[in-house]
């Protein structure tokens, strides 16, 4: 039975249709753009109020076994080794439905074990991201990428890796090094009280492989 890889790609605006172009080369058939904005960690910009960026986000699925090659190709073409081009990491996918019926549930012995990066994932209320932002920094992150969830209409509600997602909600990600994971965590929880009900969700993943991150 097939198993499966989630590639994610951050690239500037205009850029993740030649990114997605760049993936089919390497047997990645279909992938889903949304759009989101970075944060800079930057004082002089944050005095200039100019310290977001507009970003695209493209997702796609992958077999295992062609995803190594594809991260490289892509990585490569869209020179995701020089800063500001663009970030690309991928984790294991658990479960896959929808796709010529396919279903994978991948055994424990497939999971990443230790990885040395982490991607933390926090959904809240609209208007409440930059806070999350703002108390995973003071915790030593370095920013993360917003993106907007909503419907089209009041009662809809739009699936998200998955997860449903009301309208008016913000989705923040960021890549973390695993050393750094808890004390980020932990810094989010306490200051938006994640714990208590209706103030949000937060889960962390295990990333395969990153290309693009430029961490100290």
């Amino acid at each position: 039975m097939a198993e499966f890889t989630l590639i994610c790609c951050v690239v500037n605006v205009g850029q993740a249709s030649r990114t997605f172009k760049c993936a089919k080369k390497y047997g990645i058939k279909g992938g889903t753009f949304s759009f989101g904005r970075g944060t800079v960690q930057n004082r002089i910009l944050e005095v200039l109020q100019i310290n977001e960026v507009r970003r695209e986000i493209l997702t796609m699925i992958i077999e295992d076994e062609l995803a190594g090659e594809a991260i490289k190709g892509i990585t490569e073409e869209m020179e995701f080794h020089k800063p500001h081009h663009g970030i690309i990491f991928s984790y294991p996918v658990r479960e896959f439905f929808g796709s010529k019926n396919i279903l994978v549930n991948k055994s424990e012995t497939n999971e990443v074990k230790n990885s040395m990066y982490k991607i933390i994932y926090t959904v809240v209320d609209k208007g409440r991201a930059e806070d999350v932002i703002e108390a995973a920094n003071k915790a030593g992150a370095r920013g993360g990428t917003i993106m907007n969830a909503r419907g089209a209409g009041i009662h809809e509600v739009q699936k998200l890796f998955s997860i449903e997602v009301e309208p008016e909600k913000e989705v923040v990600f960021m890549i973390t090094k695993s050393d750094m994971k808890d004390a980020i965590v932990d810094s989010i929880k306490t200051h938006l009280k994640i714990e208590e009900p209706g103030n949000g969700v937060l889960f962390v993943l295990d990333i395969n492989e990153v290309h693009g991150l430029f961490l100290n």
